[in-house]
């Protein structure tokens, strides 16, 4: 079997053992669960709280609906190349991409690692279509995104290596770890105490409203990482919670992603969160066991590299650079006679309208029935448009492969982009 990288390379375990060790930990060895409202650092998160909901409202507002829903497929596999990345797991996007259509690398390892990234776009599908995103943060929704995460990964990345002991464990997608271990510096709880300490965490987020959500959403995912509820797989669940979270509460429509912030920040993040471990200084730092100075300077990190995520896209679509970008690709298509003339006409009524009718491709061209057929074929052939049948409408698509001629800096064109 291959032998994968886990996701906290520096996870430490003894003995698995049928009786679950427990010290009994009081959970409140992790407050606090939020800033509070009485710190020095709280007016200033909640200032930027609002402006991340304010700016993440405004550009989904500005596109259309169907060009906000093309993108927001190209951002899940932007967000779930990211989130990988950060496990040192680089599958790029086109890959992704190729797995999606059932196209696989002869490569064992490569394969592998598609399927994982596959594995990871599903789970946040299917989050994408709940109802109510906050209801995962219980101890039934983290399992259930770890179970879901898991159950579709191939064998060979469902092994975790103790370096003490030399032995192999394989993790059960949705069950609780079953023995020690230690994340760097940090020993989290005994396994027993897993669900005492989830069941805490689920009183301190589950129930709060929109706008305290925000803010909570960096907390929620230092908790959870510190609770360190399973085997493996805690980094990647805790960034589909956060995604889900702010899904829940910002009107993100899919179209921005906190994952790629983070990993073009990848060692500030980690040292971010190993801050949170540490224990309170002093009586100005807050009333907890942890330290809540380290809590907010995360906070404030997380809901600015939110931000900053928000106005990237916002420079990237904007509509007559997207424009632009898009008229210069087809025209050049055009030249090369892999589409037929006008058809950036058409191109430029999805763009602005979000979604055309087939009837209406022969109106905007003023051509016949066959022409129209011919050039709609060969844009849904070259992957720019895409319908869900033959009767429904035309939709812009992002293909990965065209994402650096529309969408440049969205993701690398070959190994890590450095800005």
């Amino acid at each position: 079997m291959s032998k994968k990288t886990p996701d906290i390379k520096a996870d430490k375990a003894g003995a698995r053992s049928a009786i679950l060790i427990d010290r009994g930990e009081t959970v409140g060895l992790m407050e606090p669960m939020r800033v509070s409202e009485g710190a020095r650092h709280y007016g200033p998160l909640a200032d930027l709280a609002l402006e991340l909901a304010a700016r993440s409202t405004g550009l989904r507002r500005s596109l259309p609906d169907g060009i906000g829903d093309a993108l927001a497929g190209l951002v899940r596999s932007m967000n779930c190349y990211y989130s990988n990345l950060i496990e040192g797991h680089d599958t790029h996007p086109v890959d992704i991409e190729r797995a999606l259509a059932g196209d696989y690398s002869t490569n064992a390892e490569k394969r592998s690692l598609q399927l994982e990234a596959k594995a990871h776009i599903q789970v946040q599908k299917w989050i994408d279509g709940l109802d109510s995103p906050a209801s995962l943060c219980s101890a039934e929704g983290i399992c259930e995104l770890h179970r879901r995460f898991c159950a579709l990964l191939p064998d060979d990345l469902l092994w975790v290596e103790h370096p003490e002991t030399g032995g192999r464990e394989q993790p059960v997608p949705g069950a609780f770890r079953t023995t020690d271990v230690q994340v760097g510096r940090h020993i989290p709880i005994s396994p027993g105490a897993v669900r005492r300490f989830l069941r805490r965490f689920e009183e301190a987020y589950a129930p709060l409203g929109k706008s305290a959500v925000i803010m909570a959403t960096a907390a929620a995912h230092h908790r959870l990482l510190w609770i360190h509820p399973f085997a493996d797989g805690n980094g990647r669940v805790a960034r589909l919670l956060s995604h889900a979270m702010l899904k829940g509460t910002v009107d993100t429509g899919g179209i921005w992603s906190v994952a790629r912030g983070l990993a073009r920040n990848t060692a500030t993040y980690k040292a971010y969160l190993a801050a949170c471990d540490q224990p309170r200084r002093n009586d100005l730092d807050g009333r907890g066991t942890l330290s809540e100075e380290e809590l907010a300077a995360f906070t404030g990190f997380f809901l600015e590299t939110c931000i900053d995520q928000v106005n990237f896209m916002e420079r990237l679509v904007e509509p007559k650079r997207l424009r632009d970008r898009i008229a210069a690709w087809a025209e050049e298509e055009i030249r090369a006679k892999t589409l037929p003339p006008r058809s950036l006409l058409v191109l430029d009524a999805i763009l602005y309208r979000g979604t055309l009718a087939r009837g209406e491709v022969r109106d905007i061209l003023g051509a016949t029935d066959r022409t129209a057929r011919r050039l709609t074929a060969a844009l849904l052939k070259s992957g720019v448009l895409t319908a869900a049948s033959t009767r429904a409408p035309l939709t812009l698509a992002f293909p990965a492969r065209l994402a650096p001629r529309f969408m440049p800096g969205l993701f690398p064109d070959i190994g890590y982009e450095t800005e």
